[in-house]
């Protein structure tokens, strides 16, 4: 406010601290920007909403909570049957999530472990760059394959041949008869960056790999994941041969993960990051890392006194790279305390504190019915919220 004094001019500056909320969602209950609003309501002091996400589901809700533009597209799903997905834009920026063309999420009827395709990711990927995308973050998590990104090298203009010459069908278990791969017609990929956003630093091979750890997850039972094993490493060492990536596995049933087969990240995604790193030549970013970074974590964060963020569930998960742990870290960067908001714990105090976060509040500490939780999600989470004020502001 001006003093209009004509002998002096006076200039009072008020700075008024805010808390900073940035959530994940709550799985199965709210999005993530539902989840920053309810908690700002119960708050009762001004606030920032950031929603955030670490690449996997929600990851395009998130960001188009925070500016980014939904662009709909009719794509095809993990089983070959049309899909309505999204992805977002920002400039020449496009945000693609896979759970939202090939995520499990996309498979009503059960899994398809061996037969469950990428290709409605690598269409929202065309259609990105048909729109005028230079950069492209594709979100890898929740994905209802394991083709090693075949399927979405395919919608990008990739030819997966058997020895007849025929190309093969949809799915993992198909690339056991590849003999050569033609990419002739591929899109053309030069002056667009493509970053993997994902928390995922396994290879595609192994016992550590795309098969073996996330096979099972996707419903590939003990019979299923030796085949899907056998089709990855086809499908590595002929990407070897007939697309010129050095040091990856040579064909021999002896699965070396090596060079790009052997890359962090490649086993994301049901071998996913494989593709995205053969044929789209991406660089992994730690999901969380890297989005944070997009959204403008780093400037909203300035002059917060708390940073509130969360997810449905705090437990060992978590502290392998999720977006509460992220958001954390990025706080203690800033020198900002963390609380968290979820619908349930199994964190104990020692282990939050130890990945930066004070405290934890969690729906099941109002409501023990898990079932009621999902249900009045929104409502509790604002019960919460002013729980956590009366404590912390």
């Amino acid at each position: 406010m001006r003093d209009r004094s004509p002998f002096v001019t006076v200039w009072e500056f008020v700075v008024v601290e805010h808390v900073l909320v940035a959530p994940d969602k709550f799985k199965g209950s709210l999005t993530a920007a539902e989840v920053a609003a309810h908690v700002s309501a119960g708050l009762g002091v001004p606030t920032v909403e950031l929603p955030v996400a670490d690449g996997g589901d929600g990851t395009v809700d998130a960001v188009v909570a925070c500016g980014f533009t939904r662009v709909s597209r009719q794509v095809t799903g993990p089983t070959g049957e049309p899909v309505q997905a999204s992805y977002a834009r920002r400039g020449d920026t496009a945000v693609v999530e896979l759970a939202e063309a090939s995520g499990l999420r996309r498979l009503p009827g059960g899994h398809e472990p061996l037969t469950a395709t990428s290709y409605g990711t690598g269409e929202l990927v065309a259609d990105a760059i048909r729109q005028g995308a230079k950069r492209v973050v594709l979100g890898l998590g929740g994905s209802a394959c394991t083709d090693g990104g075949a399927g979405m090298a395919q919608a990008l203009g990739a030819r997966f041949l058997d020895a007849q010459g025929d190309e093969l069908e949809y799915g993992g278990a198909a690339l056991s008869r590849l003999d050569r791969i033609d990419i002739t017609s591929f899109t053309d990929m030069s002056g667009v960056e493509v970053v993997v956003a994902s928390d995922v630093d396994n290879p595609l091979l192994g016992p550590h790999g795309a098969a073996a750890v996330y096979g099972p997850q996707k419903g590939a039972t003990l019979e299923d994941v030796p085949v899907l094993e056998r089709a990855l490493s086809r499908l590595a060492a002929v990407a070897t041969r007939t697309h010129g990536l050095a040091g990856a596995v040579e064909h021999d049933d002896v699965p070396r993960p090596m060079g790009v087969a052997g890359a962090p990240g490649a086993g994301a995604a049901g071998g996913v990051g494989f593709a995205a790193l053969a044929f789209l030549h991406a660089e992994v970013q730690p999901g969380i890392d890297y989005l944070l970074d997009l959204l403008g974590f780093g400037e909203h964060v300035k002059g917060a006194r708390l940073v509130v963020t969360g997810e449905g569930s705090l437990d060992e998960q978590s502290l392998r790279g999720k977006a509460p742990i992220g958001v954390a870290q990025a706080a203690a960067r800033a020198g900002v305390p963390v609380v968290a908001v979820c619908g349930r714990r199994t964190l104990s105090d020692a282990e939050l504190q130890a990945a930066g976060i004070e405290a934890a509040y969690a729906l099941t500490d109002l409501e023990p019915d898990p079932v009621r939780c999902m249900a009045d999600a929104g409502a509790l989470l604002e019960r919460l919220a002013a729980k956590l004020a009366a404590d912390r502001l």
